[in-house]
């Protein structure tokens, strides 16, 4: 019976790394996709043969799309070529909608997040001639904007952004800033913008516009957890499993959950999810300068050793560029860690629709004052909530810190 390969995330086709007709096993890696933030490893989901390719590399994919199909080798595969007769067909243009007014923009086929459908060489096409593909009828496959389109459009034909009555940016896209005409000459370099930083833009733009954070910052003594981290790994020294204090913040963050669900839930304008599930998202600097949020799923009922593994794992396939799908799926919750940085304290911005994120600063010695009124010396580490406050309120946010701060000051709960 054949199986299709269905994508769980948008992305540019990257490159096939089997061939129609090659055998493959279920996990084994046979295409990759760069998504807005990753490059994404794609699995065959079953046993058998690889009998039809439905997209091609360079090729912009919706969730949801066939990337191809899995079959016994006796299966026929639909004609290769017929996409591509179809695509080479739809690449002539269509004079009639380019010669459309332009004092409107056109209504171009997006996908659900608002992102315009283009290949990439209309897109670089469309930089290069100043073209905002806003404006631009795509003749391609589902609307989808080619190079011929871009090429056969006058960018006279779009309005200028003083014009009077200029039409918004189409429903779910977000209109970015200019600042004048580019800088010029020797001393300056201009370097485009990579998709996972314009990702990066748009998300924090939308976030920090549409939903209404606030912060509350606690101090949380880390000795207690220090001590046992070191006990535990010196009992897992052999067994090439070695737990971080971010795996044991991770940990007790999801416990927290437990206890504050209203916290575990995504914003939908009139409907508020909240979920069963409690999956840590954890941010990841990659070695580019970009940024990845991995996912730690059921991280209150693994146990930390296993944690610990599974993360690191993750960890490495996204500074390696080889992130599996589920690495990045399905975050109800996210923590960033800035501690191995030095830094002392932050705020995070809230990765939408989540309703907060916790930002965790380094562990350092610091003067403090001890029950008898003395002074001493103790490690202390400034973690801040970042809440929804459509969502909830300060209590409940304050009631979460505190939950967390007693599950880190008393760490053998995290193992029971």
């Amino acid at each position: 019976m054949a199986t299709p390969i269905t994508l769980t995330t948008d992305g540019l086709l990257l490159n096939w790394l089997k061939n129609v007709g090659d055998s493959v096993k279920a996990g084994d890696i046979i295409a990759e996709v760069e998504a807005d933030k990753a490059t994404v490893e794609i699995e065959a989901p079953a046993d058998g043969v690889l009998i039809e390719q439905k997209a091609d590399i360079g090729e912009e994919l919706t969730e949801g799309a066939v990337l191809g199909v899995i079959g016994a080798a006796d299966e026929a595969a639909a004609p290769a070529t017929q996409p591509k007769q179809e695509a080479a067909q739809d690449e002539s243009p269509k004079s009639v909608d380019v010669e459309r007014p332009a004092s409107q923009p056109v209504p171009s086929t997006t996908t659900p997040e608002g992102r315009i459908k283009a290949s990439p060489l209309a897109r670089r096409i469309a930089e290069e001639k100043g073209v905002d593909l806003q404006y631009v009828p795509g003749s391609g496959p589902g609307g989808r904007i080619v190079k011929s389109d871009v090429e056969a459009f006058d960018p006279s034909k779009m309005p200028s952004v003083s014009s009077a009555g200029a039409a918004p940016a189409p429903t779910g896209t977000l209109e970015r800033a200019t600042y004048g005409k580019l800088p010029e000459g020797d001393d300056v370099e201009i370097i485009e913008i990579s998709r996972m930083r314009r990702a990066i833009a748009d998300g924090t733009i939308l976030s920090k516009q549409q939903v209404p954070h606030f912060y509350l910052t606690i101090a949380i003594d880390v000795e207690p957890l220090v001590a046992l981290r070191k006990q535990i790994n010196a009992q897992l020294e052999n067994e090439g499993v070695k737990v971080s204090v971010n795996d044991m913040i991770v940990k007790a963050a999801a416990l927290a959950l437990r206890k504050f669900p209203n916290l575990n839930s995504h914003y939908y304008g009139d409907k508020i999810v909240r979920h069963k599930s409690i999956n840590i998202g954890i941010a990841v600097a990659l070695p580019n300068n970009g940024l990845v949020n991995v996912v730690a799923h059921n991280a209150d009922k693994i146990a930390l050793s296993e944690l610990a593994k599974t993360n690191k794992a993750m960890f490495d396939r996204a500074r390696e560029g080889k992130i599996k799908p589920d690495d990045i799926k399905g975050a109800t919750f996210t923590i960033s860690n800035l501690g191995p940085y030095n830094i002392d304290h932050f705020a995070a911005i809230i990765s939408t629709p989540e309703a907060g994120i916790l930002a965790v600063g380094a562990a350092k010695q610091v003067p403090i004052v001890k029950d008898d009124g003395t002074l001493g010396v103790g490690t202390r580490m400034n973690v801040t909530l970042s809440v929804d406050h459509r969502v909830s309120d300060g209590a409940e946010g304050a009631q979460y810190l505190n939950e967390l701060k007693a599950l880190l000051e008393n760490p053998m709960r995290l193992l029971v």
